[in-house]
C-alpha cells in the first residue's frame, strides 16, 4: 500500500482528491491536514464523501508515517510551506500548485503523462500540470511534435467555476456566474508560461505565439478548448499522426467526431478531435478540470512514480445524463 498524506486537504482538489484516493485499491490515506478543520471529520467539509469514510481532518503532518505527500495548497504557497517545514527525503512530493512547474532552480519534473511518461516514473518531487495547460497541450502535443503547424495558435476555452477554488468570489457566486459567460486573463493567463514551455521543447524556435482567451463558463466542472493553426498536411495525415501518438496513452483518447462537455465530466479521460478548414487546422480538446486537469492527473503520476497500474483508481465514468 501507499501511504498517503495530504496538505491542504479542506478545498476543492483536497476533498477531490481523498473522495479518489479512498475508492484506491493500493493507497492508505494516513493524515488529511487542515489547520482551519482540525479535529473535525472530512465529511463535515466534504459533504459528498458523508457515509464513505471516518477520516478527520488533522493539525498533524506525521511525513515518517508515508510515502508521498500531495500540495492542494493555493498557488504560491507550496514553496513557502517548503521554507518553513522539513520533508524526508525520501518522501515523494506531488506540487497541485503552479510553484514548481517552470524550469528553474529546483528538481521538480513536469507531470504530463503524455510527454513525460519516463521522467515521471523516477521523479521524488512532481508539478502536477495546471487545467487550462493539460487540456490545451493535449489537444496540440502531436501537431507540435510532427511540426504540422506553424504561425499564432488562436486557442478559446471555458472552464467550469471549480476552477477558481473553494472561496466564493465576486465573479464565482452562484446568482452571478449562473447563465453568465465572460472572459478573463486574456491573452496573460499564468498557465501560458507552461505551455509556452513545452511548445519550445518539441520545437525549439518555434516562432508563433499562443493567443489564449480564456472564459468563465455557467457550469461547475469541465474545460472546453478549441485550438487554430495553420496547417498544410491532409486531415487523414493528422488523424493518424494524432491517433499514432496518443495509441498508448493511457486516458487521452482521440475521437472521429467532436466531443460533449459531459463525455469526460468526472472522469480523468481527455478526449481530442481535429478537423480541417482549408489551410487551417482546428485542434479540440476537452477534460474535467478537477480530475484530469488536477486530482486525477496528479493520482495517474502517483501510479507511474509507485509502479502501479497507470489507471488505478482512477476508471471513473461520466454520469452523462
Amino acid at each position: 500500500m501507499v501511504r498517503v498524506g495530504i496538505l491542504g486537504a479542506a478545498g476543492y482538489t483536497g476533498g477531490e482528491l481523498i473522495r479518489v484516493l479512498l475508492g484506491h485499491p493500493e493507497v492508505q490515506i494516513v493524515f488529511a491536514h487542515s489547520e482551519s478543520n482540525a479535529g473535525n471529520p472530512v465529511s463535515d467539509v466534504h459533504e459528498g464523501l458523508v457515509g464513505d469514510t471516518d477520516l478527520v481532518f488533522s493539525s498533524d503532518m506525521p511525513f515518517s508515517e508515508v510515502d508521498v505527500v500531495f500540495f492542494c495548497f493555493g498557488h504560491g504557497k507550496s514553496r513557502q510551506f517548503l521554507q518553513e517545514h522539513t520533508i524526508p527525503d525520501n518522501v515523494r512530493i506531488i506540487d497541485l500548485a503552479q510553484d514548481f512547474r517552470i524550469r528553474g532552480d529546483h528538481d521538480y519534473v513536469y507531470g504530463l503523462p503524455e510527454t513525460h511518461r519516463e521522467l515521471i516514473r523516477t521523479a521524488r518531487h512532481l508539478a502536477n500540470p495546471g487545467c487550462f495547460a493539460t487540456c490545451i497541450q493535449l489537444a496540440m502535443l502531436p501537431a507540435l511534435k510532427a511540426g504540422i503547424i506553424s504561425g499564432d495558435i488562436h486557442v478559446s476555452g471555458v472552464t467550469g467555476s471549480t476552477g477558481a477554488g473553494q472561496k466564493p468570489g465576486a465573479t464565482t457566486h452562484f446568482s452571478w456566474r449562473t447563465d453568465n459567460v465572460s472572459l478573463y486573463k486574456t491573452f496573460t493567463h499564468q498557465h501560458l508560461l507552461e505551455i509556452n514551455q513545452t511548445v519550445q521543447e518539441l520545437r525549439a524556435g518555434y516562432e508563433g505565439r499562443v493567443l489564449f482567451i480564456p472564459q468563465r463558463g455557467c457550469f461547475a466542472r469541465g474545460i472546453f478548448v478549441t485550438a487554430v493553426a495553420h496547417c498544410d498536411s491532409p486531415i487523414e495525415e493528422v488523424r493518424q499522426l494524432y491517433a499514432d501518438y496518443y495509441r498508448d496513452a493511457a486516458f487521452t483518447h482521440v475521437v472521429a467526431t467532436s466531443p460533449d462537455l459531459k463525455q469526460v465530466v468526472n472522469t480523468n479521460k481527455a478526449l481530442v478531435y481535429v478537423e480541417k478548414f482549408e489551410d487551417q487546422l482546428l485542434m479540440v480538446s476537452t477534460i474535467d478540470n478537477l480530475l484530469k486537469g488536477a486530482v486525477g492527473q496528479a493520482v495517474q503520476n502517483m501510479n507511474l512514480m509507485f509502479g502501479l497500474d497507470e489507471t488505478a483508481g482512477l476508471r471513473l465514468k461520466p454520469s452523462a445524463f
